[in-house]
């Protein structure tokens, strides 16, 4: 009862919530405190109603999920045991099951965060690389959000694998519309969890406070593109708060959307060209440590279509670059086709090509 009464006064409180999460490292603070502690900082001219409600408060106050929304709290043996940092939610409402959030909690996770205004290289290197943890049976983490999260989904969901999906708000609440049909896949392969009540908005404050929850489940966070701001680097400075391992994707120097991945790179952080570097990252011991079984299997490939691929590697990103491969145009644009088709080229904006990680889709049964 009193991690459902948690969860509605954070909805409750989503005003000032809202304020609070523009500063990451306040909010956090904020989320850290008791409920009482909460209302005396947050609460202003409202702190008595509030505190009245929050006394009458009973759990059928709270509006029902769809009959597919499970709610679990911190005393529960099934709740996520990475989940019990101080700032971390005490309740969560999962959908579709709250059994599926913890079988997936106990094995490998990989969260996978980055900016919202990606580039084509991000979204294909975030797409690749979840499809890549996927097939090694690596859970996948993230927001519902665009760019970077959405990608990753993509990808793991293009290998059947498992995800688990952090909402802003209700976890019935899909925001955008447009995610619907995304939603629908991942709870059916994995599950989505919030820690608002069904029915609550999307707020701010929700999207900065649901990062915390991907990082907190993951043994590793990954930045795929991010500029250097406190806001996008959120994800990677709680990792290493938490004490787990924090990785990042070189860029160009040239490009904002990589100042921040460099800048961790240069602070540290662990530097990641693909699903096996990340399988390396994982926790040693388990069949996902630095154990090479599972890794990523490299396709030999004929030496006309290596050295092309090598060159959009380079840069070479259009056919115009690259005529000097081929002594044919028809052979040149041939031979991308068969990259394309193979998952090592896609198309990018203005039909630059842009390079892919070969990976084998391993399918796994449904789950139960």
């Amino acid at each position: 009862m009193d991690c459902l009464r948690r969860s509605w006064l954070l909805a409750a409180l989503g005003g000032p919530l809202d304020y609070h999460c523009r500063d990451r490292a306040r909010l956090t603070d904020a989320l850290a405190l008791g409920d009482q502690q909460l209302m005396r900082a947050l609460a202003g001219r409202r702190r008595s109603q509030l505190q009245a409600q929050y006394a009458a408060f009973a759990a059928a106050d709270l509006l029902p999920g769809d009959g597919r929304v499970e709610d679990i709290c911190h005393h529960d043996d099934r709740f996520p045991r990475r989940l019990r940092f101080p700032s971390a939610p005490r309740a969560l409402y999962v959908a579709t099951s709250a059994r599926r959030l913890h079988e997936l909690a106990r094995g490998p996770v990989v969260a996978i965060a980055g900016s919202v205004r990606a580039s084509d290289y991000g979204m294909e290197t975030a797409r690749s690389l979840a499809r890549g943890l996927a097939a090694a049976d690596v859970t996948v983490a993230c927001g519902l959000e665009d760019g970077i999260a959405v990608a990753a989904l993509a990808g793991a969901l293009e290998a059947d694998g498992a995800v688990v999906c952090a909402m802003p708000g209700g976890v019935d609440v899909i925001a955008p519309a447009r995610r619907r049909s995304l939603y629908q896949r991942l709870t059916r392969r994995g599950c989505a969890a919030a820690e608002l009540p069904c029915g609550t908005p999307a707020r701010r404050w929700g999207q900065a406070a649901s990062q915390r929850a991907i990082v907190g489940l993951a043994q590793l966070t990954v930045l795929v593109e991010a500029q250097d701001n406190p806001r996008e680097l959120a994800p990677a400075r709680l990792a290493s708060t938490l004490g787990r391992a924090v990785a990042a994707v070189p860029g160009r120097v040239t490009s904002p959307l990589s100042a921040g991945t460099n800048a961790l790179l240069a602070q540290g952080a662990h530097l990641l060209r693909g699903p096996a570097d990340a399988l390396e990252l994982l926790p040693a011991g388990g069949p996902y440590g630095s154990s090479r079984a599972g890794r990523p299997a490299a396709r030999r490939l004929e030496p006309r279509l290596q050295r092309i691929l090598d060159r959009v590697r380079a840069g070479a990103d259009s056919p115009d670059r690259l005529r000097h491969e081929a002594g044919d145009v028809g052979e040149l644009l041939c031979a991308l086709t068969e990259l394309e088709l193979m998952g090592l080229l896609a198309r990018g904006d203005g039909g630059r090509y842009v390079p892919l990680d070969p990976q084998p889709v391993a399918r796994r049964a449904s789950p139960p």
